[in-house]
């Protein structure tokens, strides 16, 4: 097989039954398409919502720090 021209079959699986995609009709091609958009946005926001927990974290560590010590 040429190298060059390798391409990976995709494939769904939905109930336990895996669907080679390109088989798949038009409608069923475009929900696909429609998931692997959402996953890639859940993907984005975990990781934005990652960023501001850490964020977050480290605004009540200065925050402590910056509080009298009487009130500690």
């Amino acid at each position: 097989m040429d190298p060059l021209k390798i391409e990976q079959q995709l494939e769904v699986t939905v109930n336990g039954v895996s669907y080679p995609v390109a088989e798949l009709s038009a409608e069923a091609q475009a929900q696909v398409t429609n998931l692997q958009f959402v996953e890639g946005e859940i993907t984005r926001l975990n990781a934005q919502l990652a960023v501001y927990i850490t964020a977050r974290i480290a605004y009540e560590n200065a925050l402590r720090e910056a509080l009298p010590r009487s009130f500690q």
